[in-house]
């Protein structure tokens, strides 16, 4: 699988990561080759799906036996790969930190995302949700069934929530960070809970900058304590992979993946698999997460040939900004893409 956070690390804006060279990648399926001599419960020959603390991205992967979960029967490997990191970060948000109930409404960014698309399914599993999402235009055709308000993410959404509802909403799930900290707890009806779980707008360009990334945090709006209890809001933070591979819950992470594989058995969630590539074309699958181009999950697949470059396409990476979402260059992408229908 590839994700947001992939990028991170490799733009540096990660604390600790391995020292190069390293191999990236968090997440992974296949089949089981070998098993260490102390190992129950799996066999030689299984199809797993697993989290892997580095070292995804490989034809061959090691990880603890805590990691790693059976895939079920009809579920392919690339929906495999699509499925540990978007479906238990949403799931871990809205019912174990958030405690979404009948009735209450979501705000979520990047709605046409892997992990967006994970929370507006895991909402549809609760009666009288209402999901809110911001997209790119252009996305808004293929994801507005699963979004109950969808609006563009260059608009002022908090004037277009607010019209909508006035009290504003019960849950905010934030993965862009900077101003938008502010304006999702300014939404935040009371005893709301304002979820921060990634900062993608740091994330500009090929290198890390300086500047983006102070701007960002200059943006953050300052949180002051007693203003919460006033207010009656709750503001967290969720990192799974700090989650599973600092904070020692890994039990509690198999227990959700053991609920949504259920939820999947019972074809309430499917995963949203954007497109495959090779690991030839890395470069290429991550330039269309930094322009926001994905509708779910790009997966790499180890045993797929490069697709061949159209003459007009570039792989030089562009500096991020605003403008690119408007994705005028997005049909030439799409042209050459390996879309799954």
């Amino acid at each position: 699988g590839l994700n947001f956070i992939d990028l991170m690390v490799r733009q540096g804006n990660i604390d600790n990561p391995p020292k190069t060279p390293l191999v990236p990648g968090f997440e992974c399926s296949g089949i089981v080759e070998a098993l260490g001599d102390s190992v129950k419960g799996y066999e030689i020959g299984d199809r797993v799906m697993a989290f892997v603390n580095y070292n995804a991205w490989a034809e061959v992967v090691c990880t603890p036996v805590e990691f790693v979960y059976k895939i079920p029967d009809d579920m392919s490997f690339s929906e495999a790969a699509a499925f540990p990191m978007n479906f238990v970060t949403a799931y871990v948000m809205l019912f174990e930190v958030a405690n979404l109930r009948e009735g209450m409404s979501v705000l979520v960014h990047s709605a046409g995302g892997g992990v967006g698309q994970a929370v507006a399914q895991l909402c549809s599993t609760v009666p009288n949700v209402t999901v809110f999402g911001t997209a790119s235009t252009f996305k808004h055709e293929a994801i507005k069934d699963s979004v109950t308000h969808l609006f563009d993410r260059n608009a002022d959404y908090v004037q277009e929530v607010k019209r909508i509802s006035a009290e504003g909403v019960d849950i905010v799930l934030d993965c862009l960070c900077g101003d938008n900290t502010g304006k999702g707890l300014s939404l935040l009806k009371p005893l709301g809970t304002y979820i921060l779980y990634g900062s993608s707008n740091m994330v500009t360009g090929e290198t890390k900058s300086f500047f983006s990334f102070a701007k960002s945090w200059w943006q953050v709006e300052k949180v002051n304590p007693i203003k919460l209890y006033e207010e009656n809001k709750v503001i967290a933070g969720f990192s799974l992979l700090n989650l599973l591979f600092k904070q020692g819950r890994a039990g509690l992470i198999r227990g959700v993946v053991e609920k949504l594989i259920g939820l999947y058995n019972q074809k309430k969630i499917k995963p949203v698999v954007d497109s495959l590539w090779a690991l030839e074309e890395v470069k290429e699958a991550m330039q269309r997460i930094h322009d926001r181009g994905n509708i779910g999950k790009l997966i790499l697949d180890v045993e797929k040939t490069p697709t061949p470059l159209m003459a007009n396409d570039s792989t030089e990476t562009s500096e991020a900004g605003e403008e690119e979402e408007d994705h005028e260059g997005d049909s030439e992408n799409k042209e050459r893409m390996p879309f799954i229908q």
